[in-house]
């Protein structure tokens, strides 16, 4: 049973949350101004302080991006569809009132504070010197200083602190904790019998006058959607780079000015032995360990074969005295200054004398050094010219972009001129106005769908404008045929009417039988053959379908046996006998983790109700409908 709770974590979790109240999310998606005509109208306000159409778009465009970085293989039209948008702006909405809250509540992480987690807290510890201190050259690589980092690690903690009081202190009582998991793990021991349209089929023979008169009934449902077919070109990164050729001498000084990207970091292998002395240590304290060290290094000095059963009886150094000393393979930056100096300065085998640090006195053996050889030319020169060439096509980007633009649409009678110019390759393609199931980069733009479906591009012949469909990627297209939407005739989906309909009069069949049986059952719950028992729960459905399922535990099991009859669309039509109600059934430690994540449930829920209080605080206000709003906005970015 718990194997099916941990398999189903997500059905588990919203099926507990319907028990509850709904709950909610919130994105960290941070605030940014976006300059240019158009951009100033406020779609919301929080305190007073406008949301501009500029904020949601930059902040939408945002979301975009890092979810195409997290899963490039997405459906961008679930993106950058209105829904997404209104959610975007929902998510804006909720950032703007916590922040007003941090403010107003003055709850920002003091300097202390915020040094005292980066310093303990482990998922940090990729971010930490062994000193303590940030690396800067790690945080680098991700596009921050330290100082951009410990503003959004203080704004992130800070917001936190808003709804943390009330996340932190929800008790769960026992009672609502059972009856909510009573509710959803209950089981009950049913009989039940299944009237399966497919059983019908062979007992329906629609008429020629049934068949049109169905066909009549449901034209919309055999319509052919509108389409086209299009011509269309792309300009991305990689065919800008496809036309940009690098002089050989050109690579050899890229090779020379980044040669320690071509080099392999130097490491080092070193034992030692440390004895303790904390840098605040009395003075007194600090003579006996040095001179118990100097004592150690004078038996080093008389035998270093020794050295590593020497450092597993006297090294207080914890994590490596049991290991002879040794410290593995380490590059510079991994351990304290003065240990570093020392040990990059010895030659393998040879000792150092004392080396003192904020942890004590040590000694050091050099075993192994690594590292240090530069490559070859021959061997990193493709992608040293991958490397120039890309950052050359990222320079030319901007310009090719501008004549990628103009040309479509100052020479918007042909894609001819723009393949031209720009040595692209012209591509095509037959498209509807939603992008095809498992499409990818252009064709599953909706800008680009959107605009090929447009005004200018169907009725007047023109090039569509240039969209962006990606980063650093434009697409511009051109109708070739276009078919509008339109109803099928008869004659086309004669075969599918008919099929429709056969089932449709099984279903009608299936479920006047199971009407009948649940008639007579009810006159006398003992009648009739059933199948079962069997005892049935969400854990365990035992072969029921999902509705059937629904059902059997929506039923009203107050008196037993309890009867009850459920259309199943699309399946016929189920009868059942409830004859035993059981309570859930779990292990303790299933039970420990289930009431664990209900409370869980139940703090996200205590929270949701708290935002809601802190937005009717500080007066938050909406466009009447922001998912119109949406829809317009979809509408302009498609326009370049």
């Amino acid at each position: 049973m718990f194997e099916f709770i941990r398999t189903h974590n997500r059905l588990f979790q919203f099926l507990l949350l319907i028990l509850i109240l709904p709950s909610f999310v919130v994105f960290g998606i941070q605030g940014y101004s976006k300059f240019g005509d158009g951009n100033t109208t406020a779609v919301a306000k929080v305190d007073g302080v406008p949301i501009t159409q500029g904020d949601w778009d930059a902040s939408h465009q945002s979301q975009v991006e890092r979810m195409r970085r997290q899963a490039p293989n997405i459906d961008i039209k679930l993106l950058d569809s209105p829904a997404a948008r209104v959610e975007t702006l929902d998510a804006l909405v909720r950032e703007r009132v916590l922040s007003t809250a941090m403010e107003k509540l003055d709850l920002t992480v003091s300097d202390e504070r915020l040094q005292r987690l980066f310093v303990t807290d482990p998922q940090f510890a990729s971010l930490r010197n062994p000193d303590g201190s940030v690396n800067k050259d790690v945080l680098a690589a991700q596009g921050m200083s330290s100082e951009m980092f410990a503003a959004r690690l203080r704004q992130d903690l800070s917001l936190q602190q808003v709804q943390g009081g009330i996340t932190g202190s929800v008790l769960a009582s026992t009672a609502n904790v059972g009856q909510a998991l009573d509710a959803l793990l209950q089981r009950r021991e049913i009989h039940y019998a299944k009237f399966d349209p497919k059983e019908y089929l062979a007992k329906v023979n629609p008429t020629d006058a049934e068949i049109e008169a169905f066909y009549k009934a449901h034209e919309a449902d055999f319509r052919a959607p509108e389409q086209a077919t299009i011509d269309y070109v792309v300009l991305d990164l990689a065919t800008i780079k496809k036309g940009i050729a690098v002089p050989e001498e050109d690579l050899r000084k890229y090779y020379e000015e980044n040669a320690s990207r071509y080099t392999a970091a130097e490491e080092r292998r070193a034992r030692h032995i440390l004895v303790k002395a904390d840098k605040d240590a009395a003075a007194e304290l600090k003579q006996k360990a040095k001179a118990r060290a100097e004592a150690l290094l004078a038996e080093v000095r008389k035998s270093p074969a020794g050295f590593a059963d020497l450092a597993k009886k006297n090294s207080e150094d914890t994590g490596s005295a049991a290991q002879g000393g040794d410290l593995d393979f380490f590059g510079r930056g991994a351990m304290v200054k003065p240990f570093e100096q020392a040990a990059f300065a010895l030659k393998a085998g040879e000792v150092s004398n004392l080396v003192e640090s904020d942890f004590g006195f040590h000694i050091i053996k050099l075993e192994a050094v690594r590292g240090g050889e530069k490559k070859p030319f021959d061997t990193v020169r493709a992608s040293i010219e991958d490397e120039v060439r890309q950052q050359l096509a990222i320079k030319r980007w901007a310009e090719s972009a501008e004549q990628f633009t103009n040309t479509v649409y100052e020479q918007s009678d042909s894609l001819q001129p723009v393949i031209d110019k720009l040595k692209l390759e012209k591509r095509s393609a037959s498209v509807q106005r939603a992008a095809a199931l498992g499409a990818s980069g252009p064709l599953a733009s909706a800008k680009l769908l959107e605009s090929v479906f447009g005004n200018e591009a169907v009725k007047n012949k023109r090039n569509t404008d240039a969209v962006e469909v990606g980063t650093n990627q434009l697409a511009a297209a051109r109708v070739v045929q276009h078919q509008a939407a339109r109803t099928l005739p008869l004659a086309e989906v004669r075969d599918a009417v008919r099929q429709r309909l056969v089932m449709t009069q099984a279903e009608a069949l299936a479920r006047k039988e199971g009407e009948a049986r649940l008639a007579q059952l009810k006159a006398d719950p003992a009648s009739g053959k059933l199948t079962g028992p069997a005892l049935v729960s969400r854990a365990q459905p035992e072969g029921l379908a999902r509705a059937a399922l629904d059902a059997v535990l929506a039923a009203d099991a107050g008196k037993l046996p309890a009867v009850l009859g459920a259309a199943l669309p699309g399946q016929g039509y189920l009868v059942a006998r409830i004859d035993r109600v059981l309570p859930r059934e779990t292990k303790p430690e299933e039970d420990k983790a289930l009431k664990t994540q209900y409370g869980q449930a139940w703090a996200r829920a205590e929270a949701e109700a708290y935002y809601q209080a802190l937005a009717a605080r500080y007066k938050v206000e909406k466009k009447a409908d922001p998912l119109a709003a949406a829809v317009a906005a979809a509408a302009a970015s498609a326009k370049p």
